[in-house]
C-alpha cells in the first residue's frame, strides 16, 4: 500500500490490555469503508508488552495495521512520528482508548467535509458526553478558558484525542511541533492559527474511561506552564 485515503494513527503507551480491542474495533471499521487505509500504532516508552501485542496483532493484518517504536515518552511524539510517517491523503489520530467510536470518522473527511483540519469536540452544539465526572468536566474546562484567554480564542475543545489533518498540513504543522507532552495539540492548532488553516470543530459523541492517563492536578500545572512557553514562542515567531 503506497498511497491510501485515510491514514488512522493510534499513540499507546503501556496499552498491551486495550491495544487489540482498539485494534479490532479499527480493522472493522475500515473494512467497511470504500476506500484504501492504514492503521499505525506508535508504541513509545512503554514498560509493558505493548509493543510485542502491536506486532503480533500487525503480523496477522499486514499491510493494513503497522507498529512504529518511539524510545522516549511523551504522546506529542508518538503522535508526530506516526503524522510523518503517515502516506494518507488525510491523516487522522485516535486515542486507544476509543472513547469516540471510529465510526464517526467519516464526518471528517470528504465526502462530508474537505477542510485541512478538523478536530473532535466535546463542547460544539450537538456534542454529547457520556458518564464524565462532575469534577473531570469542571477541570476541563477551566484548563479550556485558560486556552481561549491566551492562545486559542475561537476554540472550545482543543484537548479531546481526536484529530483529522490533511496530509499537506500534517507535513507542515508537525515538523514545527516543539511539545511533545499532552499539550501537543495546543500547540499544533496555535501554529495552525497563526499560519491561517481554517479548523472545524465537530461534534460528538464522547465516553469517559475511567482509565485514563491523565493526572488531573500534576498535568494541569504542566499544561499551563506549556501554554506559556506556546504564546512565548508565538510573540519570538519561533514558528515560522
Amino acid at each position: 500500500m503506497t498511497n491510501p485515503y485515510l491514514s488512522i494513527i493510534i499513540p499507546a503507551h503501556n496499552e498491551e490490555r486495550r491495544l487489540p480491542q482498539t485494534l479490532e474495533q479499527v480493522v472493522r471499521f475500515v473494512g467497511t469503508q470504500p476506500f484504501d487505509s492504514e492503521i499505525l500504532v506508535v508504541e513509545n516508552a512503554s514498560r509493558d508488552r505493548t509493543f510485542e501485542v502491536g506486532q503480533d496483532y500487525a503480523s496477522r493484518h499486514h499491510p493494513l495495521v503497522n507498529v512504529l517504536h518511539e524510545d522516549l515518552p511523551g504522546k506529542g511524539r508518538a503522535v508526530r512520528k506516526g503524522m510523518l510517517a503517515a502516506k494518507g491523503a488525510y491523516r487522522f489520530f485516535a486515542d486507544a482508548d476509543l472513547s469516540m467510536p471510529p465510526t464517526e470518522i467519516p464526518r471528517f473527511i470528504p465526502p462530508t467535509i474537505d477542510i485541512p483540519i478538523a478536530i473532535a469536540s466535546r463542547e460544539a452544539p450537538g456534542a454529547v458526553r457520556y458518564n464524565e465526572p462532575f469534577y473531570r468536566h469542571l477541570t476541563g474546562r477551566v484548563f479550556n478558558t485558560l486556552i481561549r484567554m491566551l492562545v486559542l480564542p475561537a476554540l472550545h475543545d482543543t484537548q479531546c484525542g481526536f484529530k483529522m489533518f490533511r496530509a499537506d498540513a500534517a507535513e507542515d504543522l508537525f515538523r514545527r511541533q516543539t511539545l511533545m507532552g499532552w499539550s501537543f495539540d495546543v500547540e499544533l492548532l496555535y501554529i495552525a492559527s497563526q499560519r491561517n488553516y481554517p479548523i472545524l470543530e465537530i461534534p460528538i459523541p464522547w465516553y469517559f474511561n475511567p482509565e485514563s492517563k491523565i493526572n488531573v492536578f500534576r498535568d494541569s500545572w504542566r499544561m499551563f506552564l506549556d501554554l506559556l512557553t506556546i504564546r512565548s514562542n508565538g510573540r519570538m515567531k519561533r514558528y515560522d
